[in-house]
């Protein structure tokens, strides 16, 4: 096993490569491991989810870098070396956090390195709707050039924005809305300390105030069991008739029965959504059959930069992890006490690097 040699071993999951073997994006951070000597890394042959006991078992991964499999129970059964689980990103409802204490894995995320991408998408998708960006294309890849004094749109201009939750990405999408002209923001976010909101310039409001009077309503939360339906028939029904949904969040945080009818029958203005209750989406979505709705396959934020910030954290942090260091964004610390994650560190510590603290 790598680890008894001295090199902290990384395995990057098969959804990062192509059929050749190379990666399928320019830059996920590989730099920062090659430029360790303390680390090496190898990537999974082949992409399955949920990642496998045996692709834990047979890399010799001290840590696995996760793109979108999903981490089970099993996932972490044959954990005998394994250190650490990052998320590539800052989501992690499809890792069973539990199981991954239990097995003495920590887990971590990318913390900070989505806020700018997913702000700019969600202040284009706003702009977007707001000016019936699809349907005015629409008209013209159709021909239907006269009907467009039907499609007049809104400016942000005079607006407000609403964030349901208001983490690094919704204090970044208020810092870019700033511009605009618009009226003070609102945000809905149970752990936000009025100072917070004061010196973000945001009011903190009850959720059902902010769906009465925003005119964008944009999921900025994690899906968990509190935010789980969170945005249910009754929400929907609170929202303005001219007022508009976005979610870049999780699928399930939204009711997409209640969206999809309050969408069908006008109740609303419209929707941008990035996730599904259910991914992927392998089939013709039944929110394509409406025009006031725009659609990604969970990627609108997607960029090269995206990519390589996120990169150099998840790999940065198991940089950090091998040379003693706890990486940034560690969802559930207390694994760092446990006897048996600092026996398994002790036994596969690279040649620096005390136990993380």
């Amino acid at each position: 096993m790598s680890g008894a040699l001295g090199r902290f071993r990384v395995a990057l999951t098969g959804d990062f490569f192509g059929p050749d073997g190379s990666t399928k994006y320019p830059d996920v951070g590989l730099s920062i491991l090659d430029a360790s000597d303390d680390v090496e890394w190898v990537r999974f042959p082949e992409p399955r989810t949920p990642i496998g006991p045996d692709q834990v078992a047979d890399s010799g991964a001290n840590g696995v870098v996760v793109l979108t499999p999903a981490v089970t129970v099993e996932s972490v059964s044959r954990a005998r070396d394994l250190l650490a689980i990052g998320r590539f990103g800052v989501g992690y409802d499809a890792v069973d956090v539990a199981a991954c204490t239990a097995a003495d894995v920590v887990v971590f995320i990318t913390a900070g390195a989505v806020d700018r991408p997913v702000a700019e998408a969600t202040v284009g998708w706003m702009i977007a709707l707001g000016h019936n960006l699809r349907i005015k294309d629409d008209l013209v890849r159709t021909g239907r050039w006269d009907e467009r004094s039907k499609y007049m749109g809104r400016e942000l201009r005079g607006r407000t924005f609403g964030a349901v939750g208001f983490g690094g990405i919704g204090r970044a999408t208020v810092q870019l809305l700033r511009g605009f002209g618009m009226n003070p923001p609102m945000a809905f976010d149970p752990f936000l300390a009025p100072a917070a909101a004061e010196e973000a310039g945001v009011r903190s409001v009850g959720l059902d105030e902010l769906l009465r009077e925003a005119d964008y309503v944009s999921i900025h939360c994690p899906l968990n069991r509190e935010t789980r339906g969170l945005i249910g028939p009754r929400e929907i029904a609170l929202m303005r008739p001219d007022a508009y949904l976005i979610n870049t969040a999780r699928g399930g945080i939204v009711d997409e029965d209640a969206l999809y009818d309050a969408l069908a029958n006008g109740r609303i203005a419209g929707a941008a959504l990035d996730c599904f209750a259910e991914e992927p989406v392998v089939r013709p979505h039944r929110f394509g059959r409406l025009e006031n709705v725009l659609l990604a396959p969970h990627c609108i934020a997607w960029t090269d930069e995206l990519f390589r910030d996120i990169g150099r954290a998840a790999c940065g942090g198991m940089v950090d992890l091998a040379m003693g260091r706890t990486p940034r964004g560690v969802v559930n610390p207390e694994v760092l006490d446990r006897a048996g994650f600092r026996e398994k560190w002790e036994r596969l510590r690279p040649r620096r690097g005390d136990l993380p603290a």
